[in-house]
């Protein structure tokens, strides 16, 4: 019974360091990217268009990856637009130390203390949507964007609205996020320069009955009104504020560039304008055949985050490919990565020519005016600025 015993412990021994040597040999050679945004809630819009454009991305790539030999693995996160979500989802992806790259967020709200978990295992980020101003500012080494930011945006909105429709006075109103409210702060001072009469100037959280803040709207008659937020509160506005017979411009940043802006708003977005940092696929000379890919692969048209996604996914993986290929072959870290990617220059994707600043900024970045001329996503594109970031300051 003992050597019985014995035995039985002996192969459970063996077998049990076989099982671990081959958990081990599995994972070698395996490299993870992965997304963080909105892919439930009412944001989900355009955050689905993040993931699946980096999808597209990753399934492209993983041919060149097998060559070089390693098994590239593509791992979407929900933040849920939700801070508390997407911290804890970034926890559990900097604890895994096969993801080397992660292309996100939609919600600079979220992305901003998402990416202090990023920087402290040195994770590279390539944001395709960020665009408030402290997500690169901090200067961290490991965070980046390929759009542009909302101290860029904000200012384009008010120019345009100054010197293109001529308007003289406006009603700012925002949803009291760090997107939503830094971009109407940016417009708002913007506007104040151009001699712009500020008649107004709201936060809401307000997600059904919009009707006391359009009391006062309405009784000061502005030329315009700004939004500072996203489409699923902007739309719902815009809808209310002309049921009652508000006749001012509505104007809003890239948070209502969705086609869920339509659905919402209804026919009332006609004549509505936009600011974005992507532009629709008719900006790009070389979005028709990734759009016919896009949509044979996912069976839906792609929209503009849906082309930035894919930009921000493919810089990351040709760094993380250049890299391995200088390593002579091996895994890169991390750090490795981080900085391959901020030293890349020029890669021409999808929205164009991609290289970082200092900061993690595009040395470039275009802006786009639109107009929904009908009920029909995307809107026409009225005027186009292409501009650098901002310059560091100097303390």
């Amino acid at each position: 019974m003992l050597k019985r015993l014995a035995l039985i412990l002996i192969l459970s021994f063996v077998f049990g360091l076989s099982s671990i040597a081959t958990k081990a040999w599995g994972q070698k050679g395996v490299i993870k990217i992965a997304t963080q945004s909105p892919l439930s809630g009412e944001q989900a819009a355009l955050g689905e268009h993040i993931k699946l454009g980096a999808q597209l991305a990753a399934e492209e790539a993983v041919k060149t990856f097998k060559a070089l030999g390693f098994n590239l693995v593509f791992v979407p996160y929900d933040d849920q637009a939700k801070p508390e979500v997407g911290v804890a989802n970034a926890r559990n992806i900097a604890a895994d130390p096969d993801i080397l790259l992660i292309v996100g967020h939609f919600n600079s709200g979220v992305a901003l203390p998402s990416s202090e978990i990023y920087k402290d295992t040195m994770l590279a980020m390539i944001s395709p949507a960020n665009t408030a101003t402290e997500i690169t500012d901090r200067g961290y080494p490991n965070v980046n964007r390929v759009c542009g930011r909302d101290d860029v945006q904000g200012p384009i909105g008010a120019g345009f609205a100054a010197q293109d429709l001529k308007v003289k006075s406006v009603y700012i109103v925002h949803d009291k996020t760090l997107y939503g409210q830094g971009v109407a702060d940016a417009f708002r001072d913007e506007a104040a320069k151009f001699g712009l009469k500020i008649l107004g100037y709201d936060g809401t959280e307000e997600r059904a009955n919009f009707g006391p803040m359009i009391i006062p709207m309405k009784a000061k008659n502005p030329d315009l009104v700004y939004f500072g937020g996203i489409y699923h509160q902007g739309g719902l506005l815009l809808k209310q504020i002309r049921e009652k017979r508000v006749n001012s411009i509505f104007m809003g940043p890239d948070g209502l560039d969705s086609s869920e802006m339509v659905k919402i708003a209804g026919q009332q977005v006609a004549g509505a304008y936009y600011t974005t940092v992507a532009g629709p696929m008719d900006a790009y000379p070389e979005s028709a055949a990734f759009a016919k890919r896009f949509k044979q692969r996912f069976g839906k048209e792609v929209e503009s985050f849906g082309m930035y996604g894919y930009d921000a996914a493919m810089v990351g993986l040709k760094a993380i490919e250049q890299t391995i290929q200088s390593l002579g072959g091996k895994k890169p870290t991390r750090r490795q990565v981080a900085t391959a990617i901020r030293k890349f220059k020029n890669y021409r994707g999808i929205t164009g020519s991609i290289a970082f600043d200092e900061k993690g900024d595009p040395v470039k970045a275009k802006y786009f005016v639109l107009k929904f001329e009908k009920a029909q996503y995307p809107g026409k594109v009225v005027k186009v600025v292409e501009q650098a970031a901002p310059q560091k300051k100097k303390l």
